[in-house]
């Protein structure tokens, strides 16, 4: 994305880049739905109660960027927001907390097994979140397609941030 006032300059190799990204998003999942993370009966998950020093770490990273992408938004910077939320996604997440996972989900500790179940479920369900603004047509693929919800948490009557079009528009005075 352009940061403000800046020109968007569109070439393949950025297409492809994004195209990358959004099969990286999906290959997180089915490696969380190849663990079991998310079934029929998956309600959403909650922020877990992490011990495993790897689930600790990616809980704190991804709040801290939570806040960070949210204050992004509020100032309306739209390329700081989708920077931050790449960055979480890719670079932590896919990159080094899956990676980070698969010795937690081969322990023979299935309280451990079911602590990474839950951090994962959690994580992949707050980069959807984040994500959603910017991509939401791969984020509500996914995010229907992994626990028990009713819709997304930013949708309103079944559509990503509604607006309420029965109100009659005001004429500027």
């Amino acid at each position: 994305m352009a940061s403000l006032g800046g020109v968007l300059k569109l070439d393949m190799q950025r297409i492809a880049g994004y195209r990358n990204f959004g099969t990286k998003l999906w290959n997180a999942v089915n490696f969380a739905d190849f663990n079991n993370v998310y079934d029929a009966e998956t309600p959403a998950y909650a922020c877990p109660d992490a011990k495993a020093a790897a689930n600790q770490w990616i809980i704190g990273e991804t709040a801290k960027v939570r806040v960070e992408v949210d204050a992004a938004l509020d100032a309306y910077r739209f390329n700081d927001a989708a920077l931050g939320a790449y960055m979480l996604c890719w670079g932590k997440v896919c990159d080094w907390y899956i990676e980070l996972s698969k010795p937690l989900f081969n322990s023979d500790d299935e309280a451990v097994i079911a602590e990474t179940r839950q951090t994962l479920g959690w994580v992949l369900d707050q980069c959807m979140i984040l994500l959603h603004p910017i991509m939401p047509f791969i984020t509500e693929e996914l995010w229907g397609n992994t626990a028990k919800r009713d819709t997304m948490p930013c949708m309103k009557t079944g559509r990503p941030m509604a607006p309420n079009w029965s109100t009659p528009m005001r004429t500027p005075k």
